[in-house]
């Protein structure tokens, strides 16, 4: 599997499993305070993925902290995340391989300089989002909710169930 492949797929996946989340969580009957917290949770996530991004268009990304001040309804925060999401996609199937390796040099939200490659911060965002996911995932399993199962695994055999031929 290439990089370009790989990478598609996992951006393919994360998009899936942030539509099934969003759709779990709208019937999770979680208190107000943990509805919160899973909201600002994914919201952080959400702006990881905003920041990154404009790293990778080489655009300034305007924020200065990895979560925003205003607390955006689910379905808001739903909406933006698919738009993000597809975005994402678009990108890394537009990437010739050797532009993985390309170094980017940019500021993080504090001010301080950093560089990566773009395999690297497209690393870092799919990790991250599954990191967050987790912390999310533990709040619907308090109340007996199951959240979807966050799996590159499960991902790929759904996508082409041959796989699961002996």
């Amino acid at each position: 599997m290439s990089i370009s492949t790989l990478m598609t797929s996992l951006f393919e996946q994360k998009a899936a499993i942030d539509r099934e989340f969003f759709a779990a969580l709208a019937g999770a009957p979680l208190s107000a305070e943990n509805r919160h917290i899973a909201i600002r949770t994914l919201n952080h996530i959400h702006t990881v993925d905003r920041i990154f991004a404009a790293h990778l268009r080489g655009e300034p990304h305007g924020f200065t902290a990895s979560n925003t001040q205003a607390t955006p309804t689910l379905e808001e925060l739903r909406d933006s995340v698919a738009q993000v999401d597809g975005w994402y996609v678009d990108h890394v199937r537009s990437l010739r391989p050797d532009q993985f390796e390309e170094v980017l040099s940019f500021r993080f939200t504090d001010g301080d300089a950093g560089r990566m490659s773009r395999e690297e911060i497209l690393a870092h965002v799919i990790h991250h989002g599954s990191h967050h996911r987790g912390n999310v995932g533990m709040l619907m399993k308090q109340v007996d909710q199951p959240p979807p199962r966050d799996l590159f695994t499960r991902y790929l055999h759904q996508q082409d169930p041959s796989r699961r031929e002996a």
